[in-house]
Protein backbone atom coordinates (compact mmCIF):
# COMPACT_ATOMS: atom_id res chain seq x y z
CA UNK A 1 0.00 0.00 0.00
CA UNK A 2 1.24 3.51 -1.36
CA UNK A 3 2.17 5.85 2.10
CA UNK A 4 0.34 8.30 1.26
CA UNK A 5 -2.85 6.21 0.96
CA UNK A 6 -2.23 4.33 4.23
CA UNK A 7 -1.52 7.89 5.99
CA UNK A 8 -4.94 9.02 4.22
CA UNK A 9 -6.88 5.64 5.71
CA UNK A 10 -5.14 5.96 8.92
CA UNK A 11 -6.56 9.21 9.41
CA UNK A 12 -9.86 8.57 8.35
CA UNK A 13 -9.91 5.69 10.75
CA UNK A 14 -8.93 8.00 13.67
CA UNK A 15 -11.69 10.10 12.54
CA UNK A 16 -14.31 7.92 12.44
CA UNK A 17 -13.15 6.07 15.79
CA UNK A 18 -13.14 10.13 17.56
CA UNK A 19 -16.58 10.83 16.63
CA UNK A 20 -17.81 7.23 18.08
CA UNK A 21 -16.67 5.57 21.10
CA UNK A 22 -17.85 1.96 22.06
CA UNK A 23 -16.64 0.50 25.46
CA UNK A 24 -16.96 3.60 27.61
CA UNK A 25 -15.12 3.06 30.83
CA UNK A 26 -15.30 5.41 33.61
CA UNK A 27 -17.32 7.78 32.62
CA UNK A 28 -17.40 10.42 35.05
CA UNK A 29 -18.41 14.24 36.18
CA UNK A 30 -14.56 15.45 36.31
CA UNK A 31 -14.12 19.48 36.74
CA UNK A 32 -10.92 21.05 35.93
CA UNK A 33 -9.34 23.84 33.88
CA UNK A 34 -8.17 22.37 30.78
CA UNK A 35 -4.99 24.56 29.23
CA UNK A 36 -3.85 23.23 24.92
CA UNK A 37 -2.27 25.27 22.66
CA UNK A 38 -3.76 28.97 22.76
CA UNK A 39 -6.69 27.99 24.60
CA UNK A 40 -7.76 27.40 28.15
CA UNK A 41 -11.40 25.52 28.50
CA UNK A 42 -13.31 23.51 31.44
CA UNK A 43 -13.48 19.85 31.25
CA UNK A 44 -16.43 19.10 32.19
CA UNK A 45 -16.24 14.92 32.12
CA UNK A 46 -14.04 12.13 32.34
CA UNK A 47 -13.76 8.72 30.23
CA UNK A 48 -12.12 5.81 28.61
CA UNK A 49 -12.41 4.51 25.52
CA UNK A 50 -10.09 1.88 23.67
CA UNK A 51 -7.11 2.39 26.01
CA UNK A 52 -6.95 6.31 25.79
CA UNK A 53 -8.68 8.72 28.20
CA UNK A 54 -10.87 11.32 26.84
CA UNK A 55 -11.96 14.79 27.90
CA UNK A 56 -15.38 16.76 27.15
CA UNK A 57 -14.66 20.04 27.22
CA UNK A 58 -16.53 22.93 27.30
CA UNK A 59 -14.94 26.59 25.51
CA UNK A 60 -16.62 28.72 28.28
CA UNK A 61 -16.94 31.91 26.12
CA UNK A 62 -18.89 30.78 23.43
CA UNK A 63 -20.44 27.62 25.35
CA UNK A 64 -19.05 24.92 22.31
CA UNK A 65 -18.14 21.53 23.46
CA UNK A 66 -15.82 19.11 21.94
CA UNK A 67 -14.49 15.67 22.74
CA UNK A 68 -10.29 15.48 22.78
CA UNK A 69 -8.20 13.07 24.05
CA UNK A 70 -7.16 14.19 27.51
CA UNK A 71 -3.01 14.10 26.63
CA UNK A 72 -3.56 17.24 24.32
CA UNK A 73 -4.28 19.24 27.81
CA UNK A 74 -2.80 20.13 30.93
CA UNK A 75 -5.62 19.68 33.99
CA UNK A 76 -6.13 21.16 37.19
CA UNK A 77 -8.84 19.21 39.56
CA UNK A 78 -11.48 21.30 40.65
CA UNK A 79 -14.57 21.51 42.95
CA UNK A 80 -17.76 22.52 41.19
CA UNK A 81 -17.63 25.91 43.50
CA UNK A 82 -14.02 26.52 41.97
CA UNK A 83 -15.56 26.88 38.43
CA UNK A 84 -18.26 28.74 39.17
CA UNK A 85 -15.42 31.49 41.28
CA UNK A 86 -12.65 31.47 38.60
CA UNK A 87 -14.78 31.32 35.42
CA UNK A 88 -17.41 33.54 36.95
CA UNK A 89 -17.36 36.38 34.07
CA UNK A 90 -17.80 33.91 31.71
CA UNK A 91 -21.06 33.35 29.48
CA UNK A 92 -21.32 29.78 30.71
CA UNK A 93 -21.19 30.32 34.27
CA UNK A 94 -23.12 33.58 34.05
CA UNK A 95 -25.49 30.95 31.62
CA UNK A 96 -25.53 28.55 34.49
CA UNK A 97 -26.40 31.03 37.68
CA UNK A 98 -29.31 32.46 35.13
CA UNK A 99 -31.02 29.13 35.00
CA UNK A 100 -30.40 28.57 38.76
CA UNK A 101 -32.08 31.82 39.38
CA UNK A 102 -35.88 30.75 38.29
CA UNK A 103 -35.35 27.10 39.89
CA UNK A 104 -38.44 27.39 42.31
CA UNK A 105 -40.73 26.92 39.36
CA UNK A 106 -42.14 23.58 39.12
CA UNK A 107 -42.36 23.72 35.10
CA UNK A 108 -40.43 25.90 33.02
CA UNK A 109 -37.36 26.50 35.16
CA UNK A 110 -34.06 27.87 33.46
CA UNK A 111 -33.39 30.05 30.39
CA UNK A 112 -36.50 30.58 28.46
CA UNK A 113 -35.45 33.15 26.26
CA UNK A 114 -31.93 33.38 23.99
CA UNK A 115 -31.73 36.64 22.18
CA UNK A 116 -33.45 39.71 23.61
CA UNK A 117 -35.22 42.12 21.37
CA UNK A 118 -33.41 40.39 18.15
CA UNK A 119 -35.75 39.20 14.64
CA UNK A 120 -36.09 35.37 15.51
CA UNK A 121 -35.99 32.93 17.52
CA UNK A 122 -33.90 29.56 18.65
CA UNK A 123 -35.72 26.82 17.56
CA UNK A 124 -35.51 23.56 20.04
CA UNK A 125 -37.08 20.42 18.79
CA UNK A 126 -38.01 17.60 21.58
CA UNK A 127 -37.10 13.85 20.93
CA UNK A 128 -39.05 12.27 23.69
CA UNK A 129 -38.94 8.49 23.57
CA UNK A 130 -41.97 7.48 21.11
CA UNK A 131 -42.75 4.48 18.82
CA UNK A 132 -43.18 6.83 15.60
CA UNK A 133 -40.92 8.08 13.29
CA UNK A 134 -39.38 12.01 13.40
CA UNK A 135 -41.36 14.42 11.79
CA UNK A 136 -38.37 15.02 9.03
CA UNK A 137 -40.69 17.66 7.54
CA UNK A 138 -39.74 20.08 10.49
CA UNK A 139 -36.41 19.70 9.59
CA UNK A 140 -36.37 19.46 5.74
CA UNK A 141 -38.38 22.79 6.81
CA UNK A 142 -36.25 24.68 8.07
CA UNK A 143 -33.42 23.68 5.92
CA UNK A 144 -35.86 24.42 2.41
CA UNK A 145 -36.93 28.44 4.17
CA UNK A 146 -33.54 28.99 4.84
CA UNK A 147 -31.07 27.61 3.16
CA UNK A 148 -30.53 30.96 1.10
CA UNK A 149 -29.80 32.79 4.25
CA UNK A 150 -28.70 30.63 6.86
CA UNK A 151 -26.63 27.52 5.96
CA UNK A 152 -26.20 25.52 7.75
CA UNK A 153 -29.16 26.67 9.54
CA UNK A 154 -28.65 26.16 13.51
CA UNK A 155 -31.03 24.28 16.00
CA UNK A 156 -30.85 22.41 18.86
CA UNK A 157 -32.68 19.19 19.41
CA UNK A 158 -33.50 17.46 23.37
CA UNK A 159 -32.86 13.73 22.87
CA UNK A 160 -33.79 10.86 24.96
CA UNK A 161 -31.56 7.82 25.60
CA UNK A 162 -35.17 5.63 24.94
CA UNK A 163 -35.91 7.70 21.61
CA UNK A 164 -31.71 7.18 19.67
CA UNK A 165 -32.12 3.98 20.91
CA UNK A 166 -35.14 2.74 18.58
CA UNK A 167 -34.66 5.58 16.11
CA UNK A 168 -31.00 4.76 14.39
CA UNK A 169 -32.08 5.36 11.03
CA UNK A 170 -33.62 9.19 11.79
CA UNK A 171 -30.93 9.86 13.94
CA UNK A 172 -28.67 8.40 11.35
CA UNK A 173 -30.60 10.87 9.06
CA UNK A 174 -30.03 14.08 11.41
CA UNK A 175 -26.47 13.49 11.50
CA UNK A 176 -26.36 13.16 8.08
CA UNK A 177 -27.98 16.88 7.65
CA UNK A 178 -25.44 17.94 9.84
CA UNK A 179 -22.86 16.09 7.73
CA UNK A 180 -23.94 17.92 4.76
CA UNK A 181 -23.93 21.20 6.37
CA UNK A 182 -27.72 21.72 6.22
CA UNK A 183 -28.40 22.01 9.61
CA UNK A 184 -26.31 23.15 12.72
CA UNK A 185 -27.34 20.97 15.31
CA UNK A 186 -26.74 21.79 19.56
CA UNK A 187 -27.33 18.28 21.18
CA UNK A 188 -29.73 18.61 24.38
CA UNK A 189 -29.56 15.82 26.80
CA UNK A 190 -33.47 15.18 27.65
CA UNK A 191 -32.47 12.21 29.70
CA UNK A 192 -32.21 8.46 29.31
CA UNK A 193 -35.23 7.36 30.33
CA UNK A 194 -38.33 10.20 30.49
CA UNK A 195 -40.49 8.86 32.81
CA UNK A 196 -43.42 10.14 32.72
CA UNK A 197 -46.53 8.69 35.16
CA UNK A 198 -50.26 9.72 35.78
CA UNK A 199 -48.80 11.43 39.52
CA UNK A 200 -49.35 15.20 39.85
CA UNK A 201 -46.24 17.13 38.78
CA UNK A 202 -44.93 17.38 41.81
CA UNK A 203 -44.49 13.26 41.62
CA UNK A 204 -43.72 13.45 37.62
CA UNK A 205 -40.99 13.01 35.31
CA UNK A 206 -37.75 13.57 37.05
CA UNK A 207 -39.47 14.58 40.36
CA UNK A 208 -40.91 10.48 40.17
CA UNK A 209 -39.56 8.45 43.47
CA UNK A 210 -36.46 6.95 42.67
CA UNK A 211 -35.13 8.22 39.85
CA UNK A 212 -31.40 7.82 39.78
CA UNK A 213 -30.15 10.64 38.01
CA UNK A 214 -26.37 9.80 36.92
CA UNK A 215 -28.68 6.98 35.21
CA UNK A 216 -31.33 10.03 33.27
CA UNK A 217 -27.90 12.77 32.74
CA UNK A 218 -24.62 10.32 32.63
CA UNK A 219 -25.85 7.67 30.60
CA UNK A 220 -27.78 9.48 27.90
CA UNK A 221 -24.54 11.25 27.63
CA UNK A 222 -22.88 8.21 26.92
CA UNK A 223 -25.20 6.68 24.60
CA UNK A 224 -24.79 10.36 22.59
CA UNK A 225 -20.82 9.89 22.36
CA UNK A 226 -21.31 5.91 21.53
CA UNK A 227 -23.96 7.80 18.49
CA UNK A 228 -21.72 10.17 17.40
CA UNK A 229 -23.31 12.92 19.15
CA UNK A 230 -21.29 15.92 20.98
CA UNK A 231 -23.06 16.11 23.84
CA UNK A 232 -23.68 20.26 24.53
CA UNK A 233 -23.74 22.10 28.14
CA UNK A 234 -27.51 22.18 28.13
CA UNK A 235 -30.20 20.29 29.66
CA UNK A 236 -34.15 20.57 29.02
CA UNK A 237 -36.13 18.85 32.00
CA UNK A 238 -38.85 16.45 30.73
CA UNK A 239 -41.94 17.97 30.56
CA UNK A 240 -40.33 20.67 31.84
CA UNK A 241 -40.99 19.59 35.12
CA UNK A 242 -38.38 20.47 38.07
CA UNK A 243 -37.92 21.54 41.59
CA UNK A 244 -35.01 23.73 43.21
CA UNK A 245 -33.78 20.44 44.63
CA UNK A 246 -33.23 18.95 41.40
CA UNK A 247 -31.94 21.94 39.58
CA UNK A 248 -29.64 22.61 41.79
CA UNK A 249 -28.55 19.09 40.93
CA UNK A 250 -28.63 19.30 37.29
CA UNK A 251 -26.34 22.54 38.05
CA UNK A 252 -24.52 20.45 40.01
CA UNK A 253 -23.49 18.40 36.42
CA UNK A 254 -22.24 21.55 35.17
CA UNK A 255 -25.31 21.64 32.65
CA UNK A 256 -27.67 24.94 31.70
CA UNK A 257 -31.29 23.82 31.75
CA UNK A 258 -33.41 25.46 29.06
CA UNK A 259 -36.91 26.60 29.19
CA UNK A 260 -39.12 27.90 26.53
CA UNK A 261 -41.27 30.71 26.44
CA UNK A 262 -43.43 30.03 23.36
CA UNK A 263 -43.98 26.11 23.35
CA UNK A 264 -46.36 26.17 20.52
CA UNK A 265 -48.86 23.20 20.44
CA UNK A 266 -50.25 24.81 24.06
CA UNK A 267 -50.83 28.35 22.20
CA UNK A 268 -47.83 30.06 23.18
CA UNK A 269 -46.97 32.65 20.55
CA UNK A 270 -42.90 33.42 19.37
CA UNK A 271 -41.97 37.08 20.05
CA UNK A 272 -38.47 38.24 19.40
CA UNK A 273 -35.43 36.55 20.33
CA UNK A 274 -38.23 33.45 21.87
CA UNK A 275 -37.13 30.11 22.91
CA UNK A 276 -39.52 27.36 20.51
CA UNK A 277 -40.36 24.34 21.81
CA UNK A 278 -41.79 22.10 19.31
CA UNK A 279 -41.58 18.03 19.74
CA UNK A 280 -40.73 16.10 16.18
CA UNK A 281 -40.98 12.66 17.98
CA UNK A 282 -44.37 12.04 16.07
CA UNK A 283 -46.42 13.29 19.23
CA UNK A 284 -47.33 16.24 18.76
CA UNK A 285 -49.01 16.64 15.59
CA UNK A 286 -50.41 20.10 16.50
CA UNK A 287 -46.97 21.72 17.33
CA UNK A 288 -45.55 20.87 14.14
CA UNK A 289 -48.46 22.37 12.15
CA UNK A 290 -48.01 25.86 13.82
CA UNK A 291 -44.73 25.72 13.16
CA UNK A 292 -45.13 25.11 9.57
CA UNK A 293 -47.38 27.94 9.13
CA UNK A 294 -45.59 30.12 11.74
CA UNK A 295 -42.55 29.40 8.65
CA UNK A 296 -44.95 30.32 5.72
CA UNK A 297 -45.85 33.62 7.72
CA UNK A 298 -42.51 34.89 8.50
CA UNK A 299 -41.20 33.78 4.43
CA UNK A 300 -41.07 37.54 3.56
CA UNK A 301 -39.48 38.53 6.51
CA UNK A 302 -37.17 35.36 6.21
CA UNK A 303 -36.04 36.59 2.84
CA UNK A 304 -34.63 39.78 4.09
CA UNK A 305 -33.24 38.31 6.83
CA UNK A 306 -35.42 39.86 9.31
CA UNK A 307 -36.27 36.86 11.01
CA UNK A 308 -34.02 34.48 11.46
CA UNK A 309 -33.00 31.35 13.04
CA UNK A 310 -30.23 31.33 16.34
CA UNK A 311 -28.00 29.29 17.77
CA UNK A 312 -28.76 28.55 21.55
CA UNK A 313 -24.96 28.85 22.18
CA UNK A 314 -24.38 32.51 20.33
CA UNK A 315 -27.73 33.55 21.85
CA UNK A 316 -26.45 33.08 25.19
CA UNK A 317 -23.13 33.78 24.53
CA UNK A 318 -24.64 37.66 23.55
CA UNK A 319 -26.37 37.33 26.14
CA UNK A 320 -24.27 37.45 28.95
CA UNK A 321 -20.68 38.77 27.47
Amino acid sequence: MKPILFTLLLLLSQLSFAQNFNGIKRYQVNFAVATGANEKLIALRSFSANNQKYLLLVNPETLDTKVSQANNYTTSNLQYSNVLAIFKNTAYVKALEAAAAKDVQLQNAGIDHAFPNEKGITLTIDLCPSHKALDRIIFQSVFDEFKKIEQPSPLAVSVSGKWMLKHHDDLNWLKSLVEKKELDITWVNHTYNHEVNKLPLAENFLLAPGTNLDVEVLENEKLMLKNGLTPSVFFRFPGLVSDKAIVEKIEAYGLISIGSDAWLAKGQQPNAGSIVLIHGNGNEEIGVKDFIRLLKTKQADVKNKQWLLFDLRQGLEKEFE
